[in-house]
């Protein structure tokens, strides 16, 4: 089965819709969520539209706030302590890359936890680890999502982790450990060293690959039945594509999903899971929700 991440993003955006509805018939505002974005990079000019257009068809404000690839890391820290404190701002997010000048961790790490809505502070993160509340990373907040949604059993599974990033691979295989309802997994996390990936792979119930390497995970790492969720996506050159390139997901999805109960297909799987997952994270932050 194919596991349509499209689907599932649209009946979660409907959820929230109702939700913030029903905020605003109790007389109370609406969340508001700050996007900031440094330089003008067309790709992060394309994600902040993206997402704040998820914002307006949901009722979520979205504050687009811009600054130029001029400002100092010290002026930009400077910002993130004056989102920190604005009451009107329920959460918010830097988008990724900054300017060369600027040091990503030092940015992540200075956001309030509370009102880190994509899950990427060390507090956030640590806490995930550590199964208190906190808000989960988008991405891996999302996957977990199709799993509950499609009724894919964790528990007692053996799943494997492909990719050590710090934005999926580590707190998906923190998140699916956890002694939760969609967690309680044995996982085993692999990466660019891991030796007898094939063998490892072979023993999964579920399969998550995050690494970007287009086509790693082959027919012949996999069992039947076995459950793949593919988050890889790059461009590869097609010269028979009006575009000039297709979109490649980390997995030889022509020749794997035979053998598969259940798989998602790149893009329309994982991918509009991610900005979802955020719309929810800042729910949760406008509720204070830990």
């Amino acid at each position: 089965m194919i596991i349509d991440g499209k689907e599932i993003a649209k009946q979660i955006r409907q959820e929230l819709r109702d939700k913030v509805s029903a905020l605003l018939s109790e007389g109370k505002r609406a969340p508001r969520l700050g996007i900031v974005i440094v330089g003008h990079n067309p790709a992060s000019e394309t994600y902040v539209a993206n997402k704040m257009k998820a914002c307006a068809e949901v009722g979520i404000e979205a504050v687009r706030i811009a600054y130029e690839d001029t400002i100092s890391e010290a002026q930009l820290l400077q910002e993130v302590e004056n989102l920190n404190a604005d009451n009107s701002i329920d959460g918010f997010i830097v988008q990724l890359p900054l300017p060369a000048h600027i040091s990503e961790q030092h940015i992540t790490s200075a956001i309030d936890y509370r009102k880190d809505v994509d899950g990427l502070t060390p507090e956030n993160v640590g806490r995930t680890a550590q199964g208190l509340p906190s808000i989960v990373s988008a991405t891996p907040r999302g996957i977990r999502e199709l799993l509950a949604r499609y009724n894919i059993p964790t528990d007692g599974k053996h799943i494997v982790v492909i990719g050590r990033s710090n934005i999926v691979g580590k707190p998906m295989a923190s998140l699916l450990m956890q002694k939760h309802e969609h967690g309680n997994a044995t996982v085993t996390l692999c990466h660019s060293h891991t030796v007898h990936l094939k063998e490892i792979c072979l023993s999964a119930d579920i399969i998550i690959v995050a690494v970007g390497h287009p086509g790693l995970l082959t027919e012949d790492m996999v069992s039947q039945g076995v459950t793949v969720i593919d988050v890889g996506i790059t461009r590869v050159e097609d010269p028979t594509s009006p575009k000039g390139y297709r979109i490649c997901g980390d997995v030889d999805f022509e020749n794997v999903a035979p053998k598969c109960a259940y798989i998602t297909p790149v893009p329309g799987g994982v991918g509009p899971m991610t900005i979802v997952s955020l719309l929810q994270n800042t729910l949760a932050a406008y509720e204070h929700i830990r």
